[in-house]
Parts: structure tokens; sequence; C-alpha cells
């Protein structure tokens, strides 16, 4: 009785782990602007992704409910191996950042590991990063909503309410798309559209 007692106590905290994997309602796909988070936390952490010249990287490509997301996930498709996780570090900085995506959210997905690092790249590959942000020869102070402007204008199937850009400690952060499980562009959730609304946000250039 004891062993029963147990034995259904251990089986509820695992349950308690994570939500079930492949339950989600769309996906959000996060692109970070590589030189501004080696100067909030990259260069500190000593990240190889800071030695190199990136642009926009693939941060992760999130499930996400109509209203908060699922994370730590629950699956049965095996983890990434060494070299799936080395593949994606040209466009997400680092193999550490594509291991440590699939476990957080890769696994709610309900893929396997390589459909989910093959959708992921397909969503990174399918936006136009404005070229005028890649090009900028000096650090600039501006308005985080012109950084949306920018992907608007370069993506015109997008709309305002499908892209939010974040900032963090003054620097802009991320812009974030909202995309279906097919990986075309849909309206975000209310929780989700939350634009950063400083005037004059950091943008370092690469």
């Amino acid at each position: 009785m004891r062993f029963l007692l147990l034995f259904v106590m251990v089986a509820g905290l695992a349950r308690a782990d994570g939500e079930r994997a492949g339950d989600f309602d769309y996906y959000i796909l996060s692109l970070s602007w590589s030189p501004n988070w080696c100067a909030l936390e990259g260069a500190a952490q000593g990240s190889a992704q800071c030695d190199r010249d990136f642009g926009w990287i693939l941060h992760g490509l999130w499930p996400q409910y109509r209203a908060g997301w699922p994370s730590w996930c629950r699956t049965a498709e095996r983890d990434p191996s060494r070299g799936e996780t080395a593949a994606m570090a040209d466009i997400m900085g680092s193999a550490g950042l594509a291991w440590y995506q699939w476990q957080k959210h890769g696994r709610c997905s309900g893929l396997s590991s390589a459909a989910y690092f093959a959708a992921a790249r397909a969503a990174f590959e399918a936006v136009k990063r404005p070229e005028i942000l890649r090009n900028l020869t000096r650090d600039v102070s501006l308005p985080a909503a012109l950084i949306e402007e920018a992907f608007l204008r370069d993506n015109p199937d997008w709309t305002a309410d499908m892209l939010t850009i974040t900032c963090k400690a003054g620097h802009v952060q991320e812009a974030r798309l909202c995309l279906t499980s097919d990986l075309d562009p849909r309206v975000c959730g209310a929780d989700v559209r939350r634009d950063c609304a400083l005037a004059d946000a950091l943008f370092l250039a690469r």
C-alpha cells in the first residue's frame, strides 16, 4: 500500500513537470539583435557568438497559447545530437542556444528535434531582415517603433499586430513575429502585443 501511494505521488510530480508536447495555438519567431545582446549579456558570459559578425540571429521558435506559453514539455522525442545543435549555430549564434531552445521550447512543439530545427530555420529564412539596419556604420538611438516599421516595409505581407519589438535596459532587444503552425504570419495574442515605447532605444552597429 505504501509503495502504491509513493508511486502515485511520484507520477503526479512527473505530470506536473511540464505541459503536454504539441498542445499549443501558434508560434512566436524571436529574432535577437546580436550586438545588443552581446553588450548586455553575451560578452560578460564569454559567448563565442560575440566573436562573430552577427546581426539578427534566431533566438527561438516558441510554441504559444492564446495567453501564455508552454515550456519544458514532456515528449517521447529524443534530444538532438551535438551535430544537430552545432548545425544551427550559423543562425543561432551557438550550439548551446540551440540546445537550450530545444529543451525549453522545442520539446513543446510535438516535433522531432530534426523537424523542429528545420521549421525554425525555414521560418527564420522566410523573414526579410531590413538591409538598412544591417548596414549601419555607427551606434544610434532611435524610436523602437522605427525597427517595427523597417520590418513591415520589407515584409509587406505582415501587419503591425503580427510583430512586436521588445527592449531591455534601454536597448532594442528582439523582434518577435507571430506564426501559425504552418509558419504563416498571423495576429499575435493580446499578451504578446506589447511594443517597446522607448523614443531613444540604443541600436548598436555590427
